[in-house]
């Protein structure tokens, strides 16, 4: 057994418009162009998966045999989106790893911390499986992310209807900076188990929440305040996608479930959508 001491990897980044204006672009598949200046809510994701890939190396560098990660929710709390030309420190912690027989869950916290203010603007857990890790001992708490506000009456459900393409998943893959070659070769893809290449899981949520964006908050991103998913299964290409969104009568939370004809991609989706003149924070336990 491998006794590890939780490292804090930080990195800063300088986003550049054109990162900000193409994921933004790149997460819209199939939807009109979107209000000039704002960037996605799921951009704070990108910038923080490095640091986690990173993170993941070094609990696993030891391990005797191949180790695969299997992203099995995500968490992510907003003051608002990533700013173009701002620099961004990411600052991660490991919250806590549990065995299991496939090998070891894992619970990653991110802290984004940005503009001229220099306060955090954003926080993610992420929880994954590192199938094959048998050498990481338990410690700490791989629960997830603060409790998702409750819903207040039910509203008029609506729901997309999407079919991904390579070329968009290709598109995503360079937009976000994730080339794992499932995403983007038949052969890799077939090679680890999956019929063909697969979307970005982060990339079909990107998506339910533009959806989310143009029919409940007028088109402005800036009023998503949290999101949150546990992924079922992958998307393939050439698939028709489901994304059902059940608002709350103030249409202040969105819950939201994406599935293919094989049954649910992503379930216990949730969005929190700020008031227009709402407050601005994450939300309570959030900080």
């Amino acid at each position: 057994m491998t006794t590890f001491t939780p490292p804090a990897p930080v990195r800063t980044v300088v986003v550049a418009e054109s990162d900000v204006t193409g994921f933004r672009a790149a997460a819209r598949c199939g939807l009109p162009p979107a209000r000039a200046g704002q960037g996605s809510p799921v951009h704070a994701f990108v910038l923080a998966h490095t640091v986690a890939e990173q993170t993941v190396r070094e609990l696993t560098a030891a391990e005797p045999g191949p180790v695969s990660v299997v992203h099995l929710g995500q968490d992510i709390r907003l003051v608002r989106p990533v700013r173009a030309g701002e620099q961004v420190t990411v600052a991660l912690e490991v919250r806590g790893v549990r065995r299991e027989p496939r090998g070891a869950r894992i619970a990653l916290c991110v802290r984004l911390t940005g503009g001229q203010e220099r306060e955090p603007f954003a926080e993610l857990v992420t929880s994954a499986l590192l199938v094959g890790a048998t050498g990481l001992e338990s410690f700490g708490d791989v629960a997830g992310g603060p409790a998702v506000p409750a819903a207040q009456g039910v509203g008029v459900a609506q729901t997309a209807h999407h079919e991904l393409t390579a070329e968009w998943i290709r598109a995503y893959a360079h937009a976000s900076g994730d080339l794992n070659a499932i995403h983007l070769d038949e052969e890799a893809a077939r090679g680890a188990g999956f019929d063909g290449v697969i979307a970005h899981g982060m990339s079909v949520v990107a998506l339910a929440v533009e959806e989310a964006v143009d029919r409940f908050a007028g088109g402005d991103s800036a009023r998503v305040r949290g999101l949150g998913c546990r992924f079922s299964a992958p998307v393939a290409p050439g698939v028709p996608l489901e994304i059902a969104l059940q608002p709350d009568e103030a249409g202040e939370v969105v819950r939201f479930t994406c599935r293919t004809p094989k049954g649910a991609a992503v379930k216990s989706g949730w969005i929190v959508l700020a008031s227009q003149d709402g407050p601005q924070g994450v939300g309570e336990g959030a900080r």
